[in-house]
């Protein structure tokens, strides 16, 4: 079994219902982060403030087609038009991995035997 890191940079307001796509989908644990971007486009000011927005950052490992499913739903959620995208999403292959817990594994076998 292969698996994938993947990593979701989204606004604090997709947090949650990215959390919920992934989790839906099968994800296991999610750890989220929290963070703040700069961007090189011009920053929003309002009375001498410029405000970038808070983002959240998820770290999810994942079997590997399971990562794909999951990546394509939050990319769904952070480019809803197919153009402007709110956040960003990536994965990156594993070439080892300690410390997944057995039941984890136990769902990503069965995630693999309903494709099939």
């Amino acid at each position: 079994m292969k698996f994938s890191a993947l990593v979701a940079i989204v606004p604090e307001e997709l947090e949650q219902p990215s959390i919920d796509a992934a989790r839906d989908l099968g994800a296991g644990g999610i750890t989220v982060l929290p963070g703040r971007g700069i961007s090189n486009s011009v920053k929003k000011s309002f009375f001498g403030l410029s405000y970038d927005g808070s983002q959240s950052l998820l770290l999810m490992v994942l079997e590997k087609s399971l990562s794909l499913q999951v990546l394509k739903a939050i990319q769904h959620l952070v480019m809803p038009d197919g153009k402007d995208s709110q956040g960003l999403v990536f994965t990156v292959p594993l070439e080892h991995l300690g410390g997944i817990d057995i039941s984890q594994f136990q769902k990503f076998e069965q995630h693999l035997k309903e494709k099939l």
